[in-house]
């Protein structure tokens, strides 16, 4: 099984703004272009997702937006706190990071896709990660939510390459392993 991250951060590193704000990330180009998204989905059959980031998703008022099933790491949530439209689309589980990583492989499981801030973290620190693509855009927030946490030893990534999109996007893609 692959854990892959794909995520955006602003140029100083930061993945929102101190309160949870993606507004600097929504408004930071008009183009139409999904910078690659769609062809990193394609590839996925399974999300892996924290608490903070279900909740941001669900704030968008829209219907839920990714067509594989999801699984949200809460503490705590429960089954019993999904909205009814989403009980066949998403599951709520508890564990370590590398148990429910072990139980995805088990279940067959062969792409998935770690979305949140903690959660990339969490197996990075771990060596979780198989791949990261990390999307820079252009612009400066000065402070907010780190992507990038501590970790015990330094992790070395191979660079595979980088696009450069006409919004100014700049996409790196790198193994971890």
């Amino acid at each position: 099984m692959k854990v892959k991250v794909f995520i955006a951060t602003s140029l100083d590193g930061f993945i929102a703004k101190k309160d949870g704000d993606i507004n600097w990330l929504t408004s930071a180009t008009d183009s139409t272009d999904d910078h690659g998204y769609s062809a990193f989905m394609s590839g996925i059959d399974l999300i892996l997702m924290g608490r903070a980031t279900f909740e941001k998703v669900l704030s968008f008022g829209i219907e839920w937006p990714y067509p594989v099933k999801t699984v949200v790491l809460s503490h705590q949530l429960s089954s019993a706190d999904l909205p009814p439209e989403l009980q066949d689309k998403v599951e709520i589980r508890q564990g370590a990071m590398v148990d429910i990583l072990h139980q995805l492989k088990q279940q067959g499981y062969k792409a998935v896709y770690l979305d949140g801030g903690n959660i990339i973290q969490q197996s990075l620190r771990h060596q979780l990660v198989d791949e990261l693509t990390l999307t820079r855009i252009p612009v400066l927030i000065g402070e907010g939510i780190p992507l990038f946490g501590t970790l015990a030893a330094d992790l070395k990534l191979q660079h595979l390459e980088t696009r450069v999109y006409q919004s100014g996007f700049v996409q790196s893609r790198y193994s971890c392993k």
